[in-house]
């Protein structure tokens, strides 16, 4: 395959003279996407409704546009799941990317445009790919195949005619035949429903592939490497797969199992580790320096204009939005999007920090509703990974999996934090890893800290060391085994931590 990676290489590099380009003039950007947007949809119905073809600037957009939810704009979204056209998007949707998030039971079911999935999701693929080989010219990457766990589809239960599922599944559905001689497992195996049938396929396949790279969500692909490991025998993965170059991951973030990577499974510097933010919405940021570790750079040019809500407006009714001329590092917002498949300043939930400005880099921070803020202390996914990394380098501990929650004060109680944590290596000394963990969350978040002092409202975290593979039979429990489906971080409630010690103690 020498000669396909050339060809393939030669044309993907070729796509970085745009990314420079977006990045020379990255506000420029953004108003020619802007206005591309309302231009395609001023005769569509939410167009109509709100004077697309009189929007003459973003200041217009944002006086009659209101900043959505998806429950605002679920009664839109279900009359095209039933069939309707040109009601929020010009071209016809014929599928959709199917969401069970991780704070809201219900499923979301977000449409799906030929636009999105061409200028969007395909393209971020593609850049993906670049922006490595950018960093890695000399890579063999198409010398072997590229293993991507992927989802499932169904009918769309609104309308027979058009499909549902997640996201990595309908790409995968979609893309050309000839994809399929660089991929692996075959679409057919990535496709299937049941997931330990699938899991239980793609050990047998995989492991005898030449895999030079994966895309995957880190939990998710942790499950399929102790798998082939363990079937095959070998000590680490690069006994299997000894070309191997790189992962790319997202959806969680990777910060708490760098380590079990480089140690367990990939223990070798050829061996890269690239971010991307890739969600059920659009794809939106890749990191472009392999050395700039959790940054990502945003990517300005697949159909999506980005609006940011400063932590302090985005529970308002009616959110201040800045611009990217406008914001601030290292300060927290709430991504706002407008995108190419009629997801009109649409609030996705995710929260993000600007790690560089002129080039804009982000890092996911966490969730709008994704923290622990039950005694004002607004823990948020962030600061509990970079704590959880700390104690585990302070313990000799690698983490698998974790979730968290509040223990609430009662008469004469205080509070607390919960944690339920897996790990592949536990804690030297336990007591040294809650230590580390409640130091580090002090460091790392003042209103936490604050809180801790003297025990004056919280005391000591409290941490259940759980075995190998109990977030695994969690999840299968509660039917969200998959790529796609991700542990619950952080909640404000004990909802998922009361569910997971019962099945612990059961």
């Amino acid at each position: 395959m020498g000669i396909l990676n050339d060809i393939l290489g030669f044309f993907l590099k070729r796509r970085i003279e745009r990314i420079e380009e977006f990045v020379r003039y990255p506000v420029e950007t953004q108003e020619r996407i802007f206005h591309g947007l309302i231009e395609s949809a001023r005769y569509t119905e939410w167009g109509l409704k709100h004077g697309y073809s009189s929007i003459e600037s973003i200041k217009d957009f944002q006086e009659r546009v209101p900043v959505s939810t998806y429950e605002e704009l679920y009664p839109y979204i279900e009359r095209v799941l039933k069939g309707e056209q040109n009601v929020l998007w010009y071209s016809d949707i014929k599928w959709f990317s199917k969401s069970s998030g991780t704070t809201n039971s219900r499923s979301k079911f977000l449409p799906v445009s030929e636009e999105s999935l061409e200028d969007c999701h395909y393209r971020g693929g593609k850049d993906v790919m670049t922006l490595y080989l950018n960093n890695r010219p000399n890579a063999n990457l198409y010398d072997g195949k590229g293993l991507s766990i992927g989802g499932t589809l169904h009918k769309n239960p609104f309308n027979a005619n058009t499909q549902a599922g997640d996201i990595s599944a309908v790409i995968v559905k979609n893309l050309p035949a000839w994809a399929d001689f660089i991929r692996t497992p075959p679409s057919e195996v990535a496709l299937m429903e049941n997931w330990e049938e699938k899991m239980e396929q793609m050990i047998e396949i995989c492991s005898k592939e030449n895999v030079t790279s994966i895309l995957g969500v880190p939990t998710w692909t942790v499950v399929l490497l102790e798998n082939i490991l363990e079937r095959t025998g070998k000590k680490n993965m690069l006994e299997v797969w000894e070309d191997f170059e790189v992962f790319v991951h997202g959806a969680v973030a990777f910060q708490p199992y760098r380590e079990l990577f480089r140690s367990k499974f990939f223990p070798s510097n050829q061996v890269s580790y690239l971010e991307t933010y890739n969600a059920s919405e659009g794809f939106f940021a890749i990191q472009d320096e392999l050395d700039r570790i959790g940054e990502m750079l945003l990517m300005l040019d697949y159909g999506v204009f980005y609006e940011f809500i400063p932590m302090e407006e985005w529970d308002k009714d009616y959110p201040k939005t800045l611009l990217l001329d406008e914001v601030e590092l290292d300060k927290n917002y709430a991504l706002v999007i407008s995108t190419n498949a009629g997801l009109w300043r649409y609030k996705i939930g995710d929260t993000v920090k600007f790690t560089s400005l002129y080039p804009f880099r982000i890092k996911v921070s966490g969730r709008t509703k994704h923290f622990i803020n039950a005694f004002g202390e607004e823990v948020v996914i962030e600061n509990a990974d970079i704590a959880i990394t700390e104690a585990c380098k302070a313990s000799g501990a690698t983490m698998v999996d974790y979730t968290a929650g509040p223990v609430y004060m009662g008469e004469g109680n205080k509070g607390c934090h919960e944690w339920v944590i897996e790990f592949s290596n536990k804690p030297d000394d336990k007591d040294v890893f809650v230590k580390t963990l409640d130091e580090t969350l002090r460091k790392v978040n003042s209103d936490y800290d604050a809180k801790r002092y003297k025990n004056m409202a919280l005391l000591e975290p409290k941490v259940h060391f759980v075995e190998n593979g109990t977030f695994y039979n969690w999840m299968s429990k509660r039917g969200k085994l998959g790529g796609q489906n991700k542990v619950p971080r952080l909640s404000n409630s004990r909802e998922y931590l009361d569910d997971i010690l019962e099945m612990v103690k059961g």
